[in-house]
């Protein structure tokens, strides 16, 4: 087996052949792709055929795997062999969707956000896809970072953002109803800049769909700071767009990107199956090269 890891012509991203997902992998296969995914951030790997135990396996080498019991509801009951597993689909049983999100767009987001240790990793494995549409971009946060004005990073270097489950300053009844989700209390506040725990490199740590406010700042100054950054993490400079294509399996690290989604016809198939690694609490940059 000889992985290829080609970068992609992207602001982030690169694409790997040469392996089999669908079988165990050795420690040097694994020892190529953790080094891929710090250097790329996410990894596209191409025609795989994956069945819910190949994927867990793949997901489990990782870390841990936090269970969706809470927030799949009966949607997902019996349409799933393990209770990490997370299907995203507009395919609909009865007149209900048999997996979570299933329609329309998604502003950009990181995987846990409003929680006190969000997701370290997420892998989704296409298994149907529309003809066109329900694309996933990936927005990359150290550039993000890196080309902000130095009067900005200096303005909000012990800053902390505030962040909700689906409940970002722009985010409406209409968007929570064509995306099936009912709000929950889960909120956490992070520093706007952290560092990625493996890589040391600062990350802007705020987006769209899940940031509220910019703790500790007058109202008025931190919604005009906060929108500003949110315009800023979104520039196509930043940005890859993926178009899917059935047996892609796309995993990324949760820590320095965010990721949307395109909105897509209501009348064609979407499913996929998505796992995560849950990871820590980010540290504050400031805090870290202090230290």
């Amino acid at each position: 087996m000889t992985l290829i890891v080609t970068p992609l012509d992207a602001p982030t991203g690169a694409r790997i052949t040469g392996v089999d997902l669908g079988t165990v992998l050795d420690a040097a296969a694994y020892g190529a792709i953790h080094k891929a995914w710090l250097d790329h951030q996410v990894l596209v790997f191409p025609g795989q055929t994956m069945t819910e135990a190949d994927q867990i396996r793949f997901a489990t080498h990782w870390g841990e795997m936090p269970l969706r019991s809470r927030y799949a509801g009966r949607r997902e009951e019996g349409r799933r062999s393990h209770e990490s597993i997370m299907l995203i689909s507009n395919i609909r049983e009865d007149g209900e969707p048999i997996g979570s999100l299933p329609d329309g767009d998604m502003m950009f987001h990181s995987d846990g956000q409003y929680d006190e240790h969000p997701y370290r990793y997420t892998m989704l494995y296409a298994l149907e896809v529309p003809s066109s549409g329900g694309n996933t971009l990936f927005a990359n946060l150290y550039k993000a970072y890196d080309a902000l004005p130095a009067d900005l990073k200096e303005r909000l270097a012990h800053v902390e953002a505030q962040h909700g489950y689906y409940a970002g300053r722009h985010v409406t009844p209409e968007i929570l109803k064509t995306l099936a989700i009912t709000r929950v209390d889960d909120a956490f506040a992070h520093p706007v800049f952290i560092a990625h725990e493996e890589t040391g490199r600062t990350v802007l740590y705020i987006s769209r769909l899940l940031t509220t406010s910019l703790k500790g700042l007058p109202e008025g100054e931190g919604n005009e700071i906060l929108d500003r950054l949110l315009d800023h993490v979104e520039k196509p400079d930043f940005v890859y767009e993926h178009v899917w294509n059935p047996g892609d399996f796309v995993i990324w690290d949760n820590r320095c990107l965010n990721h949307a989604r395109t909105d897509f016809s209501a009348g064609e198939r979407r499913l996929l199956r998505r796992t995560t690694v849950q990871g820590v609490r980010p540290e504050a940059a400031h805090a870290v090269r202090a230290a």
